[in-house]
């Protein structure tokens, strides 16, 4: 017989982590990148954060669509060019027009405002540069959840003023 308060952990992950003293919910994430080795390695990396957890990884702009349909997640980390069908921007703007609650932060080698602000008026929340830090990645979440837009370093943020008066 266990002693009061000697908890018992079983292999299911509930949707509540504990973090820092006390538990609170987690924040549910796809990964839609169509390389393998960015989609695996960023979920491992946000799966092992105390307060996020990888809800589903996605390939293409098909299947992140159906993902998010399904699992319903709070952000998705969109990777903006992902062939052969739907690419990240066309899967966004369906994400965001049809599931509103869900934030996107767009993943991308490009730097230009054409993509940042094609990607904003798609109703991204987020943009990052895929040489952003981890910590970057974990900043930028927290910010879209809580309703804010963010850019990460390095992208051009010019297009964001257009962004700004156009809401």
């Amino acid at each position: 017989m266990r002693s009061p308060g000697a908890g018992l952990c079983l292999g299911v992950r509930p949707p509540y982590r504990y973090c820092t003293g006390v538990f609170r919910m987690a924040i549910r994430i796809i990964v839609a990148d169509d390389h393998t080795l960015i989609r695996e390695t960023l979920s491992d990396f946000l799966q092992e954060q105390e307060d996020r957890e990888v809800v589903g990884r996605a390939a293409n702009g098909d299947a992140v669509m159906e993902l998010t349909t399904k699992l319903q997640p709070d952000v998705v980390v969109m990777d903006i060019s992902m062939p052969p069908v739907l690419s990240g921007l066309e899967a966004t703007r369906w994400i965001c027009g049809t599931w509103p609650q869900v934030k996107v932060i767009a993943l991308s080698v490009y730097a230009h405002k054409r993509y940042v602000a094609e990607m904003l008026k798609a109703g991204a929340s987020g943009y990052l540069l895929k040489d952003a830090e981890f910590d970057e990645l974990l900043i930028a979440i927290r910010a879209v959840v809580e309703g804010r837009t963010y850019i990460g370093a390095g992208v051009d943020i010019s297009a964001l003023n257009n962004h700004i008066h156009s809401r």
